[in-house]
């Protein structure tokens, strides 16, 4: 992977582990936040930390932020701090901004100044809960849309033993095999005699409905 730079706008918990994953992934990351101890507290996940008023321009401009290749803004509970940085962000010329937006209304507002992704923590956390309590054989999921998602599901008893062709799960479910992941290795575009084992993954992708079959099979 290229090594890239992110900054990392607002260490509270969500910005916080944003900036770990990339850390540990080794990007370069720039934590900024208003408040010194948060940017104290992570120390030793960034690479470089700052403490700073974010809403003002010639702050931005002083941080060095322009060379970063994205900015995620991460500001808790003050709505109007999270969309004057992200305007301003934008104005001095970042490509690509991330916002967390708390509700829909304050994610329109983020589209609207500007950013080019905006993700909402708790309403997204939330649907992966109910999603994976529904379909307890779902390790992972990516919705692609509203009808399409790639899930990783544990392997049903009831495949195991078999091959990709005894099992034909495009014709049986509608859902394609993407991958196996097999004692820590990914088979990618599995051939038809890829044998199942125990505790083997599939990666497949599919709509929502028929993956839901699939999943919930035992």
């Amino acid at each position: 992977m290229t090594r890239q730079q992110y900054a990392v706008i607002g260490m509270g918990r969500f910005g916080s582990s944003v900036a770990k994953q990339l850390y540990d992934a080794g990007q370069e990351v720039m934590g900024i936040d208003i408040e010194e101890k948060q940017v104290e507290d992570a120390e030793l996940f960034i690479t470089h930390g700052a403490v700073a008023d974010t809403t003002v321009k010639a702050t931005l401009k002083s941080l060095g932020i322009r060379n970063v290749d994205c900015v995620i803004v991460a500001i808790g509970s003050n709505m109007q701090a999270s969309i004057l940085t992200v305007l301003l962000l934008k104005e001095i010329g970042i490509k690509k901004v991330i916002a967390k937006a708390l509700n829909e209304q304050h994610g329109q507002v983020l589209e609207k100044v500007g950013a080019d992704w905006i993700v909402y923590p708790d309403k997204d956390m939330g649907e992966r809960v109910a999603h994976q309590l529904l379909s307890p054989n779902v390790i992972n999921f990516i919705e692609l849309s509203k009808e399409y998602s790639i899930e990783e599901i544990n392997i049903p008893e009831n495949m195991v033993g078999k091959s990709l062709r005894e099992l034909d799960i495009r014709a049986n479910y509608n859902v394609s095999v993407i991958a196996v992941m097999s004692h820590g290795d990914i088979l990618i575009s599995p051939s038809s005699t890829q044998t199942i084992h125990k505790g083997d993954i599939l990666i497949v992708i599919g709509k929502k409905q028929d993956l839901s079959a699939l999943t919930k099979e035992e």
